[in-house]
């Protein structure tokens, strides 16, 4: 096997979302503008609830898909053509915008830590003007492993004989939340090909010679495999890894589409009461 190491080192910063919530960004900065088909991926957390109470008001996308993973707390998704989701600590949505979507995020809770990620994927252009749809799944029926000093959520893709509940065809995503003791090490294949990144969100680890300190993300080099050791406080992390699409990407705000026509017909479509066609079909557990 030919090891992953890391190529880019990613810190994380601030950057003000939605009604005036913090977010530390790592894709999606100057510092790295895209991971194809990776386009964004914004790690949100506070236990003031003046940081994130305000939430994510009504907002467009077109375009691509947004997959939100809470970790603490409680998120109301509501849509404008009626669908309704309630992210619980531990759950876990896959919004397929695609050809519109105008939908809020809101916090259900006044006190307490809110807690998650958001990661943006792109759609190839076959899919990019397709209905949208929802896959969400409450935090129980999400897999998952428990091993000797690890525990392992499956919220995408395979690991230890199991398949995590989202499903991404385009890209075949997959996304693993791993928790390790203390100096405690965790190995996994992955495709040649692949794009891959982790980003620890507490503790620290290391790939290799590279430390990786919390809210960093790292970029892995090609290989077929990576191998991550906790350090003495031991880690959680995601990782994530999926097939590039290589298509042109041009993005403004919430669309992203193939060319500028596309995004100034996105434009045209949210000014003019066009951008949602037609009702997203919603799947999960």
């Amino acid at each position: 096997m030919v090891q992953r190491t890391v190529s880019r080192l990613i810190p994380a910063i601030e950057v003000t979302e939605g009604a005036g919530v913090t977010v530390h960004r790592t894709i999606g900065t100057p510092a790295l503008k895209s991971l194809d088909p990776f386009l964004m991926l914004d790690h949100f957390g506070s236990e003031d609830p003046d940081d994130y109470i305000a939430g994510f008001p009504d907002h467009p996308h077109r375009g691509f898909i947004t997959f939100t993973y809470m970790l603490d707390g409680h998120m109301e998704h509501r849509d404008s053509m009626g669908n309704r989701g309630d992210l619980r600590a531990g759950g876990a949505q896959w919004m397929k915008a695609a050809s519109g979507v105008i939908h809020s995020e809101m916090p259900k809770q006044t006190q307490g830590r809110m807690r998650g990620f958001q990661l943006w994927i792109n759609l190839p252009a076959t899919e990019k003007m397709s209905d949208p749809a929802y896959q969400e799944f409450s935090p129980e029926a999400i897999p998952e492993v428990q091993e000797a000093g690890r525990r392992v959520r499956l919220l995408a893709g395979e690991y230890a004989g199991q398949r995590g509940v989202v499903d991404d065809p385009n890209t075949d995503v997959r996304y693993l939340d791993v928790a390790l003791d203390a100096n405690v090490a965790f190995s996994l294949p992955l495709p040649v090909g692949q794009v891959a990144f982790l980003y620890v969100y507490e503790g620290n680890a290391r790939v290799g010679a590279t430390a990786l300190p919390r809210h960093h993300l790292a970029v892995l080099a090609e290989g077929d495999a990576v191998e991550l050791l906790a350090g003495a406080e031991g880690a959680r992390f995601i990782l994530v890894a999926g097939h590039p699409l290589k298509e042109p990407v041009v993005q403004y705000g919430p669309f992203v589409m193939n060319t500028r026509e596309e995004i100034e017909q996105a434009f045209a479509d949210y000014r003019e009461g066009r951008l949602v066609r037609k009702k997203a079909a919603m799947t999960g557990a």
